[in-house]
């Protein structure tokens, strides 16, 4: 079901100005009303979530355009929705095959380094040149991807114990 910004910021316990802040910083269409779908919802849930557990805003940032770089290799842009990078959010199925915020589903386990190239989701003609003669390397950004993506998960293992203390100090507060 489709909400508004307010009601989001509700469910997410978060000020409507962080939210904004969050749209402006990664670049989200700002909708009006209750048209925020439930995987833009899942999106940013999953920002916060992620902040939650001391993951650096930057990163969360970097990852994001590294993500949407590699689904514009694989030509995801082309399903004309504006909220083509946020359509996944939210999807359960197949969680090792997603990638992390923008939730895509990329066929193969991420982690295998092998992705579909030629996927083409657009009904356009394809282009003159393939993406890998035009200097593009969905390959290379692949492993940018891993790179930071082993990173957090690191960083999430770390941070757990700590947030694990913190619910139980909070429950005795």
């Amino acid at each position: 079901m489709n909400k508004t910004l307010g009601e989001i910021a509700k469910d997410l316990n978060r000020p409507i100005l962080y939210l904004r802040g969050l749209q402006s910083r990664f670049e989200l269409p700002v909708l009006e009303g209750a048209l925020y779908t439930p995987a833009y919802q899942s999106f940013l849930r999953t920002i916060v979530h992620l902040r939650t557990l001391s993951i650096s805003e930057e990163t969360l940032q970097h990852l994001w355009h590294i993500e949407k770089k590699l689904l514009q290799l694989l030509h995801v842009e082309s399903t004309g929705s504006p909220t083509w990078f946020l359509d996944s959010c939210g999807a359960t199925s197949y969680r090792k095959r997603r990638l992390l915020l923008t939730n895509h589903d990329c066929g193969v386990e991420v982690s295998a380094k092998v992705l579909q190239l030629g996927l083409n989701f657009s009904d356009s003609p394809p282009e003159l040149f393939a993406g890998s003669e035009m200097g593009e390397d969905a390959m290379r950004i692949l492993n940018e991807y891993l790179k930071i993506h082993s990173r957090i998960g690191s960083d999430i293992k770390s941070e757990l114990p700590r947030v694990a203390a913190a619910l139980q100090w909070g429950q005795q507060f």
